[in-house]
């Protein structure tokens, strides 16, 4: 009995959800019906972490929302094809489908044909994301790379490593931290 329990056990870690089993979809959150362009390079090489610089949301229909308003200022006000992200993740830890894998972002003009992008909301100038959504993110990076949706030999920057944007993205705070996070490269 004791040997089934351990493997019964084993099993079920074995299958633990990770945050990629348990993003929140576009037709969940209310995304609008777009057209999308491939990524170029398949899988991506690099991680891009943004923030939003607005609002943080602490709630599913606060995140819903603002993965709404965020698609809409994008498509609307910015003249792009939907939302610039590929992911983000909000206070819960949730992570949300922007764009998606396999398809290029708006994010960073030096970074969007090799890097999925990914924003924290709110602004993180001064403070950091919640624990929930830093950890979440890093294990989100493990899971997309483990099933293929980024390159093995992946690198881990920020906005402010393009070096076509100058930017203060994804603000000091959030910077700092990401810069401690295993294969960051400061300029890729």
């Amino acid at each position: 009995m004791k040997v089934f329990i351990v493997l019964a056990t084993l099993a079920v870690s074995a299958f633990a959800q990770t945050p990629c089993d348990n993003i929140r979809t576009r037709s969940q959150w209310g995304s609008r019906s777009t057209s999308l362009t491939w990524m170029p390079t398949q899988p991506p090489t690099g991680f891009a972490v943004h923030h939003t610089a607005g609002a943080r949301c602490t709630t599913q229909a606060a995140c819903d929302t603002q993965m709404r308003n965020i698609q809409n200022f994008h498509i609307n006000s910015n003249g792009w094809a939907d939302i610039g992200y590929n992911f983000c993740v909000g206070d819960p830890g949730q992570i949300y489908e922007g764009r998606g894998y396999g398809r290029q972002g708006a994010h960073a003009p030096g970074f969007n044909q090799r890097a999925l992008g990914h924003c924290f909301f709110g602004d993180h100038s001064s403070v950091n994301p919640t624990a929930a959504a830093l950890s979440n993110t890093q294990a989100f990076i493990n899971c997309a790379r483990d099933r293929g949706f980024l390159s093995a030999g992946h690198w881990v920057s920020t906005h402010r490593g393009d070096r076509q944007s100058n930017t203060a993205c994804p603000g000091q705070a959030l910077q700092n931290q990401v810069a401690t996070w295993p294969r960051f490269v400061a300029q890729p």
